[in-house]
């Protein structure tokens, strides 16, 4: 496997980080990757090299405010002046357009944690015919009538402060509860995976974990709600093979319950092929958890069964 790093202008004139990995044997395809929020794209190097062994080549972008697609560690969270979510979401049809414009007999798979994962279930709605499939990792269904309260007082702090704004409150709100099933929670992440060394590791890294500023939350709860709009999810063709997998002991899907919920609203839709998994005990970050390497060969089955 080979590493290249390189960089995009997108729309804003940002200059957006990719890491590309590349097999050393033939291609059979391609994984896009959209990582999720207050994290980077590095963090999914070992996915990628055991993608890279089954001969899939692979990109993965820092979203705009992450890693180092962001103008400093100050900066992350700070999206864009207005609308950030659908502005991560442009970003990757762009990253889709160059993969595209590199590979253009390859079939093109996204891959999707968590905040990535919602961008993912938009990116679907707008851009999805252009996919061979989607993996939504670490996910959520129709988000509970309280996002509405969250929209609300976001905004409100928002117009007095302003979009840089980094408010703990809403911050809490968003997460304070994500610990509470877990006797002793020994850090604020413990709820991300078992491993205790991968916890470590995340705390270790300047890129993750920060107070973002209030516009984001905005957007992300903005763009929850966008995500779940019935003329929206009509848009998402029939024809597109769609996997979710999860831990049941994951706060974000609400313990299996998003998950399902998702599920569900997919089959609605008449989607042909729609299937998914929980892992007993998993908590946030599959690809991050004890049994990460059952979760990567049953991630890599399901995509080698769509070519």
């Amino acid at each position: 496997m080979i590493r290249e790093d390189f960089t995009f202008k997108n729309k804003d004139g940002i200059e957006i980080n990719v890491h590309k990995w590349i097999p050393s044997i033939k291609i059979k395809g391609v994984i896009q990757i959209a990582h999720g929020m207050s994290e980077r794209a590095i963090r999914y190097e070992l996915f990628a090299q055991r993608l890279t062994e089954e001969g899939f080549l692979v990109y993965a972008n820092d979203h705009r405010g992450h890693g180092k697609s962001s103008n400093s560690i100050e900066e992350l969270g700070y999206i864009s002046d207005n609308g950030g979510f659908e502005d991560m979401v442009e970003d990757m049809k762009k990253l889709t357009d160059i993969i595209r414009e590199e590979n253009p007999e390859m079939k093109i798979i996204l891959f999707s944690h968590s905040m990535g994962s919602f961008l993912a279930q938009r990116y679907i709605e707008l851009y999805g015919k252009g996919l061979a499939g989607v993996i939504l990792s670490g996910t959520n269904g129709k988000p509970p009538a309280t996002v509405n309260l969250g929209i609300f007082l976001a905004k409100l702090i928002m117009n007095s402060k302003g979009r840089k704004h980094k408010s703990k409150f809403i911050d809490k709100l968003a997460f304070g509860s994500y610990n509470k099933k877990i006797t002793p929670a020994n850090t604020p992440f413990d709820w991300l995976t078992r491993d205790e060394e991968e916890v470590k590791k995340y705390i270790a890294d300047p890129y993750c974990g920060t107070l973002f500023p209030v516009s984001f939350f905005y957007d992300l709860f903005k763009g929850m709600k966008t995500i779940h709009q019935k003329e929206n999810l009509n848009n998402i063709s029939i024809d597109l093979p769609i996997y979710i997998f999860a831990g049941n002991a994951d706060p974000v899907g609400n313990y299996g319950k998003g998950i399902i919920n998702l599920y569900n609203t997919y089959k609605t839709l008449n989607i042909k092929s729609v299937t998914y998994k929980l892992y007993t005990g998993g908590r946030h970050e599959m690809l991050n958890e004890l049994n990460k390497e059952q979760v990567m060969r049953d991630t890599i089955q399901w995509i080698k069964s769509l070519l």
